[in-house]
């Protein structure tokens, strides 16, 4: 007897994180400005630039120090270091907020900690915010997704996905591979703008 093909079987898939609503965005800049202390307000303020502003998480926030955070460009950017090195445009409405976090670092770590090695600095951060039962738990990873978003609206990906027939994003990581990357100025005019 043969044996036909194998039954096809799913892969998994991990969902993206819903983004973060202005309403939700404007509560927790202002729980971020009613903390105690003004370290705990301005690491919480630069954890909210950095992640909604910048869509940076993980090793990318924990590492970026308030002198990484700059006027360059025509706008703010963030220099990533590390394994995926980069400078990121800030979206216009967090610019102030981004200096004024990266000021109070300095040298230092914007959303706290001594060490790159160090983990779960956000968690710790998140933990001691007072206030604000009614918000739920900051998610870095809503903060990532609420500027990936706003950077897609800000490059109309959805047009152009739509107007070229693409449903799958494999097909844009394989044209993208192909293109030019644009100049620093650019690209903090396409990303750096609030729209």
């Amino acid at each position: 007897m043969v044996a036909g093909p194998p039954a096809p079987v799913s892969l998994s898939r991990e969902r993206a994180k819903a983004p973060y609503s202005s309403a939700e965005i404007a509560a927790y800049l202002a729980l971020a400005e009613a903390q105690p202390t003004a370290a705990r307000r301005m690491r919480l303020v630069g954890l909210l630039a950095l992640g909604a502003g910048a869509g940076l998480m993980g090793a990318d926030l924990r590492g970026v120090h308030g002198d990484d955070v700059v006027v360059r460009s025509g706008g703010v950017v963030v220099d990533v270091t590390g394994t995926r090195p980069r400078a990121v445009p800030v979206l216009a409405r967090y610019h102030q907020r981004a200096l004024d976090a990266a000021r109070f670092a300095g040298p230092d770590y914007v959303v706290g900690g001594y060490s790159p090695s160090r983990r779960n600095v956000t968690s710790g951060l998140v933990a001691s915010v007072a206030g604000g039962a009614d918000l739920g738990v900051l998610d870095t990873s809503r903060l990532r997704a609420t500027w990936l978003c706003e950077a897609a609206r800000a490059i109309g990906l959805k047009a152009f996905m739509d107007a070229a027939g693409i449903t799958c994003t494999q097909r844009l990581g394989d044209l993208v591979a192909g293109l030019e990357p644009l100049d620093e100025a650019r690209a903090v005019l396409l990303l750096g703008p609030a729209r």
